[in-house]
């Protein structure tokens, strides 16, 4: 029950007070509703778009006609002898690893090969070139051993060109430069690096590809005091380490 005091002032409201309020409650209801609505139900129409942000603009798209030119084509042929800013090279040992069209066989001046030099390129090694050719360089890294996988089950269809060793003959044999143009470029199913590995990285890597290479095949004479270092005997399995001893 209503106190009195509640009732007298509700009776005291002007004539249709209550279906004014009534009203009021039933538009402010009708945003929250429309927006439960918006995002329970599919619609085909695109989404208010109230600030643009350039997102929509008048432009021509490929192959559209443009009668601004007399050739009425959107899509501009280059200017003759025009070159654009990444492709002017001063340097072409240090940025392409070239010198007079041949593939360089030493590193550039601006690289100084030390210590820092060969971390850094194992860090990046290890963040770029590590997935496919593995920590040694033998081309037997994770991303290999995940395919060989899939290939062996059969999933779809799949098909896989192992990573190259590092360690074949012919690639022993590259020259620095082209190491450095492999990195950048690409060649086959490799990706070029260029744009996501910087210049001083990429030699750095390059350095550390020599380092690899060289600690896989190099002989007791390339260590000085080889003789005094202890030498590991290899056991193969259901030997014993005894009889090898004694023969």
């Amino acid at each position: 029950m209503l106190p009195e005091k509640l009732k007298t002032m509700l009776s005291d409201l002007p004539p249709g007070f209550m279906y004014l309020v009534l009203l009021a409650t039933s538009l402010a209801l009708v945003p929250p509703a429309l927006i439960l609505r918006a995002r329970a139900v599919p619609s085909e129409h695109r989404r208010i778009h109230i600030i643009q942000n350039m997102d929509n603009q008048p432009k021509f798209f490929d192959q559209q006609q443009n009668l601004l030119f007399r050739d009425t084509r959107s899509m501009r042929p280059r200017v003759p002898g025009t070159v654009s800013r990444s492709q002017m090279v001063g340097d072409t040992h240090y940025f392409l690893g070239t010198v007079e069209g041949d593939f360089a066989t030493t590193f550039p001046s601006q690289v100084e090969v030390n210590e820092y030099l060969l971390d850094r390129g194992r860090t990046c090694f290890e963040i770029y070139c590590l997935p496919c050719h593995g920590v040694q360089g033998k081309g037997d890294g994770l991303v290999h051993q995940r395919a060989m996988v899939l290939l062996n089950a059969g999933t779809n269809g799949t098909t896989w060109v192992q990573p190259k060793s590092l360690h074949e003959e012919a690639i022993k044999d590259y020259p620095l430069g082209q190491i450095f143009w492999t990195i950048s470029n690409g060649v086959r199913n490799m990706a070029g690096y260029k744009s996501q590995i910087r210049v001083e990285d990429r030699w750095a890597i390059v350095a550390w590809v020599e380092a690899l290479q060289l600690s896989q095949d190099a002989s007791p004479e390339d260590v000085s005091g080889a003789d005094s270092l202890p030498v590991i005997n290899k056991v193969l399995p259901g030997e014993d380490m005894e009889e090898e001893d004694d023969s």
